[in-house]
């Protein structure tokens, strides 16, 4: 291990008293160092040694040595002292390191390891009060413990100065030479034994007295013995005595020395922190001049200054000649030299030494110098100057281009997303710390940050961003960059569509809820409906309220309303409300509408009064006190009574107070009557009415009435208002009516442009929702969901290439309008030229729509500008705080230029600070509070904070005398935090005003407008005065709690409650908000709901009978957060059933305590409750824990940054903790599942039950019907300690085991049982179960089926039977029966995939019937059966006519010679496929022409002798029994006229062939005849015309001649007749018929033979025929 530092640096030292026992020492230090973290015997008591007892010591110890010096005669005496100090010191230590104390702990604080912050405080000695008394004083030998602290931010130099300081007496020469002390090696060590041990015995305060005893005598024995070596040497040898006289000379010379360095140090003899003497001063230079920042700077060690530069430290080598830093005499200077435009910056000088650090500020502007101003030219432009420049560094404005890059396009969001616009601003040229002034703009109207929208300039780009999108949100956009005269703007729509609704099918969330108008008794809240409706017409709205403050909402109106808009009452008189809107249909309530912005229930006139009035911040409640009642006055009638509004929901009614009313307030009664009756009814019995309007509900629809008011006051009830007249109760604003004739154009590839005619006689129009829908799908979308006015939008996000319909509907409170006509359809794509044409609608540039727009460029002055075109005119008159020169002249001139300048432009020093600019003035001063000699000052924070956090105020007064102001003084030097001060040492009576000036970092603002009159005198306050003393605990991230004391002047009246207000730390003061509606009397709160992470400040104003009181002052800020190793109370219940809440703190201080209380009320002494704390821990026990012990306990630990906790015990907890009380007291084992059974594989029953825990000790009894069994044949017993379930199985149920079964639990002190009752009907079916389960472990022991039979239709309409088998092997066989008939299959079963089929092609009614499958082999066999028949078969045909249906073809169309015929074909045909055609939408009615059939697998639709009326779409509808399956075919147009043209083509081709000429009969092929024989032949012919024959003879023609005679008769016999044959008519003959449709030839051969021949023949074959055997 290294030395430390001061040891490095004082060698001679550390030799001198590094003997061998202090070597020794420090090596056992050194190697207890690393175990020296954690101590087990008090270890703090030693830890925190304090410089106060080593200043006693020290004293005891220099005055014992100045006397032993002034006697040198007793010396031995006085050497017998520190022997025996030496004893009670070694004592000391050998107790501390037997009990494991590290030297640390034990030797004396060096001042390296002292240099603490926090103040010392002398701790007890182990020595006894005598012993101390003989103790030397004034001097102690510094120990170095060999530990080094590391001191951040300290650099070489600065530590070399601490070297010093901590080794301050080490640089003397204590002693007379280094030899004389190496010459006496004994006594030195003896006396640092001495010196070492005493330290230790005051570093001992807490150890036990009897252990030092013990160890005093085992260490006096030691020092005696040194003292007797020591003695002897000295009688040895007089040189030892003589060193001992020189070393008491130079003690001395060093004690004067040391009380000489004492006297310089401040009074507590302690180090202190630096601090500022003089702070160094802001400057405003020109360029290139020099400036010099001076400081001066206390404390000890002598702090080291170090200057920064915007937080940078400034380095004088990287800037050579620039920075000149030096530091004479205590006084510091950073000197700047050549100022420039970059030095413009904020400088910090920071002093720093080892007890801490402090910084102080300054700021340096240079101002860049021009020349001086022509006088006249600057204030002729006094009206063309522009907003953001007056003089640039370039003279006057100059020419500037303003361009915009990366630009934000038309954008859509969804409610409840973000969304950021930006874009990059270029402009040309860029003028360094010049920046443009950036605006953003919704529909032309202003965008304001919000909580809903915030806006950000980061020097290059715009950004505005939207943290929770609402449809309120939609409009178009458009960004304004201006510089000097020039700006540049650019637009673009935002689309914000419905977020997904809770309930499918509920209207869309309504928007734009605000407040119409408000009173006492009622608020009128309005809406604008939503574009969706969900799918069914929207039935009503819902209203929900909501107190400022609270979380609470509650539901306005019982039955939804229509219209728009609707007075919400039994609100509190003061309070603000903030609202929402649901919308409702048939299907359910949609999502709520964003809250409207808070609204307080009070008359027009009283918010004036009070908007008017100097008062606190409002903070959503006040409280109205009527003035003190004088002599009563009946009040005369209200006036000018009339009825504003009418719904058929409620009316509106309105009149004038009275003239004579008196002093104090009236209230108001209504009456009514029916309008043919003078039967008046009193309306608001119960509630009189406090404002002159009131809301009637619960009025018949369609009645008529009439009305009047009474007033009334403590005097009574006055006469009646004159009635009314008629009303009819309805709805006096009527629906609009649709829009008409709308227009669709192409704008760009996405968008369309919808124009249409606005809705006729609209009244209080709201504006237009637009939809569109793709041609053809049937659903409509919405364009907007804000709706927009005029007749044009732009609908954007369409699809390229995509048609498109729209359609429009009007909206006004009243409702919605029909939707209009759908325009025509457009294809979405770019319009030649890419957009709509400026020419085309000229209007674009003036109404905001739905289109991009981005236009600018140069403007002239003459365009309208912003108000602060005035600023330059306007600022010579703003009140200023006096000036010393009452001269304006040249000078005040460039004042005011400046001024101007730094007004319109960002300054160079507010560039640096990255465009933070000076506060704007604070408003609303007025006088909290007065006394004789002194006012309470408040007033509201600026509305613009420049960008930066306000640091400070201040405040300036004078005296006005007589009307005439008096000259103006500072009331406070230092800037105060608060927006309320109290200016001290006033006169009484004089009257003052008042002025307040913000101040942040970038500056101090203009002062405020000057105060009205204050009086300064003594007040006498009716309502109580502040509360006080606030303080928060228990701060968590979402809550904590804020406990206050009650007001010193309680006013009047007693205190009878409080108000809590919280707002944000960085929130203006118009942002309180309250957190309770109703007064509270405690004097605690526990605030919930708060934000992670932000910052908080709250406030209590006290309330009596009276009225409110001022606020207090502010507790905070805090930040809502979980400290690490945050702990909470914590409730326990042991197990005697003691109920106790135990705290633990880890962050305690050697002082702290713990302190219970209840409802924040100390519980010291309380008779219920005991309390007990040891160490870091404490528990409160309650003694019998009951109703009357209800409420908040918490825990605070004091001395301490807040560290608390509480424990709540209400009702609900009370019954919880007396019942886990009573569960502890008799325990009982927790059952995660109670007894159950189930059923095993094999048919076993289990009975089981599970506990949550089971030790190694638990026992379990079963009992069955209040009998104890054990485990046996029968039963088997188990149990899992470890999960805890406890089992008993059973083989099988039989009916003995009918019954009870118990499970009994024993687990030490706690038992448990869980009862199952299995008896009657349960108990047979888990038997039924059983014996089931068991058969079915039996039937799987051999082939089985795993899937049983059951049926598929292919897609080829066939019909396949399947099933799963399992455990099969390769002898197993399988057959198939139908109706008990074995089935042959062609081929064999493979049972590789564990599937057998079976499968039935053209499935039909003969198929209908049982089908069984059976599997066997040597194990057993298995079978499975599969009824087709009845409902099942039926179910099958279905299937099966559904798939023939789906495998029908398109149908086709056939001409024939009959007609048209339309056809399909399918699989094939089955009865049960039913066929129906349809002509045109109408069944067709089949007769001889029309007739339908099927043909094998063709389906057709015969037309015979088509006509025109058989044209149109005929449709073959296939059913299966179920579903029908169509096809359609459209007969019509040219497929009509190409079928009915080859329709005439193939009738007439039939006529023919039936007409044509054609030999019907008769003619043989071959005729055989004997010569000489006669030849008659005979055929029918047939023609229409009748033929014409004609003969032929071996293919010429034949002529009839009285040989061959030819006839033909009648037109159908044709006669062939030769008389006598001869061989001469052999030959080829033929019969040609001939008409005009055709003509046919038959042929037929004529052989005539001769017998002598024939023979001739005859004979000859037959001779052939024996030659051939």
């Amino acid at each position: 291990m290294s030395l430390p530092f001061y040891q490095k640096f004082h060698q001679h030292y550390d030799r001198s008293y590094r003997n061998k026992d202090l070597r020794t020492t420090m090596s056992q230090y050194h190697q207890e160092k690393k175990r020296s973290a954690i101590y087990t015997h008090g270890s703090a008591a030693y830890s925190s040694r304090s410089s106060a007892a080593h200043r006693q010591e020290s004293e005891a110890f220099s005055r014992a040595t100045s006397a032993s010096y002034q006697q040198q005669t007793s010396l031995a005496t006085q050497s017998a002292l520190a022997t025996a100090v030496s004893r009670k010191a070694a004592s000391a230590y050998d107790y501390g390191y037997s009990h494991g104390l590290t030297d640390s702990s034990l030797m004396l604080e060096d001042y390296s390891s002292g240099l603490s912050p926090q103040t010392k405080r002398a701790r007890k000695s182990l020595l006894s009060g005598e012993e101390k008394e003989n103790l030397p004083s004034d001097y102690m030998v510094p120990i170095f413990s060999g530990r080094q602290k590391h001191v951040s931010g300290i650099t070489d130099t600065e530590e070399e100065r601490i070297k010093e300081a901590a080794a301050y007496i080490a640089q003397r020469n204590l002693l007379a030479s280094e030899e004389g002390i190496i010459a006496s090696k004994q006594a030195t060590a003896s006396k640092q034994a001495t010196v070492s041990k005493q330290a230790t015995v005051s570093k001992q305060a807490t150890a036990s007295k009897q252990a030092t005893a013990s160890k005093q005598a085992t260490v006096s024995k030691q020092s005696t013995s040194t003292l007797h070596q020591e003695e002897v040497l000295e009688k040895k040898s007089r040189k030892v005595a003589i060193r001992e006289k020189a070393e008491q000379l130079s003690l001395r010379k060093t004690l004067e020395e040391t009380e000489a360095f004492h006297k310089k140090l401040n009074e507590d003899n302690l180090l202190h922190a630096p601090d500022f003497v003089i702070k160094p001063r802001s400057h405003t230079v020109w360029e290139k001049e020099n400036v010099i920042l001076h400081c001066s700077v206390s404390g000890w060690p002598e702090p080291r200054v170090t200057w920064y530069k915007n937080q940078v430290p400034i380095n004088v080598h990287a800037n050579p000649g620039k920075y000149v830093i030096e530091s004479r005499y205590g006084m510091h200077t950073l000197e700047i030299n050549a100022c420039d435009f970059e030095d413009t910056a904020q400088y910090r000088a920071s002093a720093m030494n080892v007890k801490g650090e402090f910084s102080a500020y300054a700021s340096v502007v240079v101002k860049r110098y021009k020349g001086e101003l022509d006088e006249t030219g600057f204030h002729a432009r006094v009206s063309t100057m522009p907003p953001s420049f007056a003089v640039t560094p370039y003279g006057y404005a100059s020419k500037f281009e303003i361009h915009f890059d990366e630009k934000f396009d038309v954008s859509f969001g969804r409610e409840g997303e973000t969304m950021s616009l930006g874009c990059r601003v270029v402009i040309t040229p860029e003028i360094k710390h010049f920046q443009p002034e950036i605006q953003w703009y919704r529909n032309g109207e202003l965008v304001s940050p919000s909580k809903w929208v915030q806006t950000h300039w980061s020097g290059d780009r715009a950004t505005l961003t939207f943290s929770h999108l609402n449809k309120e949100d939609e409009g178009l956009y458009t960004i304004h960059a201006r510089m000097g005269d020039y700006y540049e703007q650019y637009s673009a729509y935002v689309f914000v569509r419905d977020a997904d609704a809770e309930i499918e099918g509920a209207p869309a969330s309504p928007l734009d809820v605000v407040c119409l108008e408000a009173n006492k008794d009622y608020i009128i809240i309005s809406w604008k409906q939503p574009a969706v409706d969900g799918g069914s017409p929207i039935l009503g709205y819902f209203i929900d309220k909501c107190e400022v403050g609270t979380d609470s909402w509650s539901q306005c109106n019982d039955t939804p309303v229509k219209f728009a808009r609707f007075p919400v009452t039994g609100l509190i008189e003061g309070r603000s409300y903030i609202f929402r809107v649901r919308a409702v249909n048939k299907t359910g309530i949609g999502l709520p509408s964003r809250v409207s912005e808070p609204v307080a229930a009070l008359d027009p006139a009283e918010k004036a009064r009070l908007k008017s009035r100097p008062s606190a911040p409002w903070t959503g409640q006040i409280i109205v006190t009527e003035e003190e009642p004088t002599e009563g006055i009946i009040p005369g009638p209200p006036t000018d009574l009339s009825v504003t509004e009418a719904t058929r929901s409620y009316v509106v009614l309105s009149w004038k107070p009275p003239r004579q009313r008196g002093h104090e307030g009236i209230l108001y009664f209504v009456e009514k009557c029916d309008a043919e009756t003078e039967n008046w009814q009193r309306v608001n019995t119960e509630l009189p009415v406090k404002s002159p309007r009131f809301a009637l509900f619960d009025l018949a629809e369609g009645k008529s009435y009439r009305f009047r008011v009474r007033c009334s006051n403590s005097a009574g009830v006055g006469e009646p208002s004159e009635a009314t007249d008629v009303t009819v109760v309805g709805d006096k604003l009527d629906i609009p009516k649709a829009p008409g004739n709308v227009i669709p154009s192409r704008n760009t590839d996405t968008s369309v442009v919808v124009t249409w005619e606005e809705s006729k006689d609209a009244k209080e129009l709201v504006g237009y929702y637009i939809e569109s829908s793709v041609v053809g799908s049937g659903k409509w979308e919405p364009c907007n969901n804000n709706p927009v006015k005029g007749s044009r939008f732009t609908c954007h996000g369409l699809t390229t290439g995509q048609s498109y319909i729209f359609r429009v509907r009007a909206v006004n409170a009243a409702g919605l309008s029909e939707y209009s006509q759908n325009s025509e359809a457009i294809e979405v794509k770019a319009a030649i030229g890419g957009g709509v044409s400026p020419d085309m609608w000229p209007e674009l540039n003036d109404t905001p729509g739905g289109l991009t727009d981005s236009r600018g460029g140069m403007h002239e002055t003459s365009q309208p500008t912003f108000k602060k075109d005035a600023l330059l005119g306007s600022k010579l008159n703003k009140p200023s705080l006096p000036s010393s020169s009452h001269n304006l002249g040249q000078t005040e001139v460039s004042k005011v230029s400046e001024t101007v300048q730094e007004e319109l432009t960002p300054s160079p020093q507010t560039a640096a600070l990255k465009g933070k600019t000076a506060p704007s003035p604070p408003c609303d001063i007025t006088c909290l509070e007065s006394f004789h000699d002194s006012m309470v000052l408040g007033w509201k924070q600026p509305d613009k904070t420049g960008g930066a956090e306000i640091t400070g105020y201040y405040v300036n007064y004078r005296e006005v005398i007589d009307g005439v102001p008096g000259r103006w003084r500072e009331a406070n030097i230092k800037a105060v935090s608060d927006e309320a001060y109290k200016i001290s040492n006033l006169k009484e009576n004089m009257v003052y005003q008042f002025q307040v000036a913000a101040m942040n970092i970038a500056g101090l603002g203009v002062p405020s407008a000057v105060s009205e009159c204050f009086k300064c005198e003594e007040w006498t306050i009716a309502v109580p005065g502040p509360p006080h003393s606030l303080k928060y605990s228990e701060v968590r991230k979402t809550s904590l709690v804020l406990q206050w004391k009650p007001p010193v002047h309680s006013g009047r009246t007693p205190v009878t409650g409080y108000f809590v207000d919280m707002k944000e730390a960085s929130a203006k003061e118009d942002q309180w908000r309250g957190l309770n509606e109703a007064a509270i009397k405690n004097n605690y709160l526990r605030v919930q709901g708060l934000k992670e992470g932000e910052s908080y400040v709250f406030r209590v104003r006290a309330i009596n009978l009276t009225g409110v009181g001022k606020p207090s002052d502010l507790a905070g800020p805090v930040v809502a957060e979980t400290r690490p190793g945050t702990k909470e109370v914590v409730v326990s219940v042991d197990d005697d059933g003691i109920i106790s809440l135990n705290f633990e703190c880890d962050q305690m201080a050697p002082n702290s305590e713990f302190t219970w209380s209840k409802d924040y009320v100390s519980t010291e002494d309380s008779p219920r409750l005991e309390v007990e704390s040891k160490g870091n821990k404490t528990k409160m026990t309650f003694k019998d824990l009951g109703t009357e012990d209800l409420g908040i306990y918490s825990c605070d630990v004091t001395n301490t940054d807040g560290i608390a906790s509480s424990y709540l015990i209400d009702e609900e907890e009370l019954k919880r903790l007396l019942a886990l009380s009573q569960e502890h007291k008799f325990p009982t084992v927790p059952v995660k599942s109670e007894l159950a059974v189930e059923i095993l594989e094999k048919g076993q029953v289990r009975f089981w039950m599970q506990a949550e825990k089971l030790s190694g000790n638990a026992k379990v009894n079963y009992i069955f019907n209040d009998k104890e069994i054990f485990e046996g044949p029968k039963y088997k017993m188990h149990i899992d300690r470890n999960t805890g379930i406890i089992e008993m199985f059973m083989e099988k149920l039989q009916d003995e085991d009918e019954g009870t079964y118990t499970f009994q639990l024993q687990d030490g002190r706690a038992t448990g049982h869980s009862t199952l009752v299995l008896i009657g009907d349960v108990y047979k079916k888990l038997q039924k179960e059983a014996e089931f389960q068991r058969q079915e472990w039996i039937r799987k022991q051999g082939p089985h089926f795993a899937e049983y039979l059951s049926w598929e239709v292919t897609g080829e309409c066939n019909v396949l039977l399947k099933c799963k088998v399992a455990n099969i092997k390769k002898e197993t066989h399988i057959v198939w029966y139908k109706d008990e008939r074995e089935i042959s299959v062609d081929e064999k079963h493979d049972f590789k995939d564990g599937i057998c089929t079976l499968l039935i092609t053209e499935f039909s009614k003969k198929d209908a019937g049982i089908y069984e499958v059976i599997l066997k082999d040597d194990r057993g066999k298995d079978k499975s059966r599969l009824k087709l028949v009845d409902e099942a078969f039926k179910d099958l045909m279905s299937e099966v006519c559904k798939m023939i249906a789906l495998s029908a073809t398109d149908l086709k169309i056939q001409s024939t010679a009959e007609g048209i015929r339309l056809y399909s074909f399918v699989t094939y045909y089955l009865e049960d496929l039913k066929v129906n055609w349809s002509h045109n939408g109408t069944a067709i009615k089949y007769s001889d022409r029309v007739k339908t059939g099927v043909t094998g697998e063709q389906i057709w639709l015969q037309i015979n002798e088509p006509t025109p009326n058989d044209k149109g779409k005929y449709v073959m509808e296939l059913f299966d029994g179920k579903t029908g399956h169509q096809k359609t075919v459209d007969l019509s147009g040219q497929a009509y006229d190409e079928a009915f043209a080859e329709f005439q083509r193939l009738k007439q081709a039939a006529i023919a062939e039936k007409n044509r000429a054609r030999v019907v009969g008769g003619l043989p092929d071959v005729v055989t005849i004997q010569e000489g024989k006669a030849l008659n032949l005979t055929c029918i012919v047939w023609g229409d015309p009748t033929p014409e024959v004609s003969w032929l003879k071996n293919e010429r023609p034949l002529a009839s001649d009285d040989h061959c005679n030819l006839k033909f008769e009648a037109g159908k016999t044709a006669y062939f007749t030769i008389s006598g044959v001869s061989t001469a008519d052999s030959g080829k003959y033929g019969l040609v018929v001939k008409n005009k449709y055709g003509s046919e030839i038959s042929d037929f051969t004529v052989s005539v033979f001769i017998p002598e021949e024939e023979a001739r023949i005859a004979t000859a074959e037959a001779q052939k025929g024996s030659k051939s055997k």
